[in-house]
């Protein structure tokens, strides 16, 4: 016989016959077990000096002699308790942290948008309407608030918001621009404007536009937090699981009663260990299913995030939108006079020239693109990528017991090995499946039914799930359209005109905020005059740049590149 196959002999004959040898050694046998129960429980005496009895344990029942005391079962089974929770943490602990991680990356880059896109709203009004440029602000103000609201789930309505905008700006268009010699209107004239711009359709079809555009790619961002959110609770319930106490008492003969009969390198058997955490991951073994639906169903929402459905390329471009209704109220100046005199009773009707908008208002549609884009860093890469490592945890829930079986003390077979009463040469291990109904025939834990905050998870997946199903989108392609022309439309049809830009050309961000690239274009009011960021000049490569004074941009660089840059880290802070 080989000198390994001598060890495992002897090995095994130790195992088998400790207790035996437990009951002949007298004092000596419990003093291993009292050494370990103190690395355990410092300072710990309840350990008998020698084999007790043990009449008074309800778990670790032994069948003669033990060295354990019911004081010793007690603090055995908390230890079990512990072990487990730990196990469950450790195991969650990548999951976790990367949805944890990205719920707020996301949420702060899309406050950061949101903020980029109110800077160019305002830099709009600055630059091309500058006598109602700061009482403008107000409204801007109060809308992209409402907006940044809305996203973290306040019961605002979109529409409510854009109307509300479009009406208080009304008085302001209609006193600077198109009747500028009249004076600011009187409270009861600018109820009346308000009232009447939705009458007379004043800023054309541009506000049915913005509310469908704001509405979709908000809504599809709102639940798209409201999932990762969602994700982070389930995470953190089923890792601090209480569990039962038929699993308290299952994991305590599992782990802990060897110990008591002097069998301190017993390890449970594989198949035991096993069918202990199916019973005792009962519960939480119903979530795999709706888990792994979670992540296709986000995984759907993600593919659907582009055009109107995607708040980046929306809301950078939104400014453009509100110029393009101003524009269009000053193009029908002659109409809405004569109208607003009827209906509010304005005793001069003049046929006044309206304030004229600037020419260079009609420049061309690229004039705020990249021109050579390869593989940025976007909102969209980046949710891409989530849910790529999101997928990898897919079956999560399903792997438990075989990572806590496998990090635990268990052997990677069923020979020589612990079944929770002794040190058998072979287990016979049970075939269950996972889940709380499929436990009935588990011998190691009898399982009751599922745990009520279990209950309320599943409950809330399936709203979720529900919802993230609800706001599929899909690529839809018009025919004889592009794809990306087709996104850009909204729901108008094409005699709204509201997908029309102004002239032969509209200023527009293209697609998605490119962070470094676009932060050329300095998006922070109070560092660089507003006229310096939407007014732009072609280069010589037909690549468009912004025109700023030499030095001003390039030697000063704003806070709003600060905030890119901070973006850009906390996008890349993932391993």
């Amino acid at each position: 016989m080989s000198r390994t196959g001598g060890v495992l002999l002897l090995l095994a004959a130790a195992l088998l016959g400790a207790p035996a040898a437990a009951q002949l050694a007298g004092e000596a046998a419990c003093r291993p077990v009292r050494a370990a129960f103190q690395v355990l429980q410092p300072g710990a005496k309840w350990v008998p000096e020698s084999p007790v009895p043990g009449t008074d344990l309800q778990v670790c029942v032994p069948k003669g002699s033990t060295c354990c005391t019911r004081k010793m079962e007690e603090k055995y089974q908390a230890a079990a308790r512990l072990n487990m929770e730990q196990l469950l943490q450790s195991a969650s602990m990548e999951l976790k942290f990367l949805v944890i991680q990205n719920a707020a990356v996301f949420q702060e880059a899309f406050e950061i948008v949101v903020r980029h896109a109110r800077n160019f709203t305002n830099s709009m009004f600055r630059t091309y309407y500058q006598s109602m440029g700061p009482r403008a602000l107000k409204f801007v103000g109060e809308l992209f608030t409402d907006i940044s609201l809305y996203i973290l789930g306040s019961d605002i309505s979109v529409n409510d918001m854009i109307n509300e905008f479009f009406d208080s700006l009304f008085p302001l268009v209609y006193s600077h621009l198109i009747n500028p010699d009249f004076p600011d209107p009187s409270e009861e004239m600018t109820e009346c404007l308000r009232a009447a711009r939705r009458d007379l359709k004043v800023f054309g079809n541009h506000p049915k536009t913005m509310m469908t555009q704001v509405s979709k790619s908000l809504q599809a961002t709102r639940v798209f937090l409201q999932a990762l959110n969602l994700g982070i609770e389930v995470i953190n319930t089923t890792d601090h699981l209480k569990f039962s106490k038929e699993c308290g008492r299952a994991l305590l003969r599992m782990w802990y009663c060897s110990h008591c009969q002097g069998l301190l390198l017993a390890k449970p058997c594989a198949g035991y260990c096993g069918a202990v955490m199916q019973g005792c991951l009962a519960g939480v073994l119903e979530i795999q299913n709706l888990w792994k639906e979670y992540i296709q169903a986000l995984e759907g929402l993600t593919r659907g995030m582009h055009g109107i459905y995607d708040m980046e390329h929306v809301l950078l471009s939104l400014f453009s939108v509100v110029r393009d209704a101003v524009v269009h109220a000053q193009k029908n100046e002659g109409k809405l006079s004569t109208a607003i005199s009827r209906m509010c009773g304005h005793a001069q009707q003049r046929q006044t020239r309206s304030a004229p908008y600037p020419e260079d208002l009609f420049i061309d549609r690229k004039v705020l693109r990249v021109t050579h884009v390869e593989q940025e860093e976007t909102l969209s890469s980046r949710r891409r990528e989530l849910i790529a490592k999101l997928k990898s945890h897919s079956s999560f829930y399903s792997s438990l017991p075989e990572y806590i079986c496998s990090h635990s003390s268990a052997v990677h077979n069923d020979t020589l090995c612990w079944n929770g009463q002794e040190v058998v040469e072979r287990y016979n291990p049970q075939i269950t499946r996972n889940g709380a109904k499929a436990q009935a025939g588990n011998h190691e834990v009898k399982v009751k039914g599922l745990e009520p905050v279990i209950s309320q998870i599943i409950d809330k997946l399936k709203h979720i799930n529900q919802l993230l199903r609800g706001m599929t989108l899909p690529r839809r392609k018009a025919p004889g359209k592009a794809a990306e022309e087709e996104e850009e439309s909204g729901d108008c049809d094409d005699e709204d005109e509201c997908g029309r830009g102004s002239g032969d050309g509209e200023l527009r961000v293209r697609n998605q905020l490119r962070f470094l690239a676009e932060l050329a274009y300095d998006l922070d009011m109070d560092d660089i005059s507003a006229n310096k960021q939407l007014l732009n000049q072609q280069s010589k490569d037909g690549a468009a740049v912004p025109s700023s004074d030499p030095g001003s941009a390039a030697t000063h660089p704003s806070p709003a590149a600060g905030i890119g840059l901070l973006l850009l880290l906390l996008l890349c802070h993932q391993p």
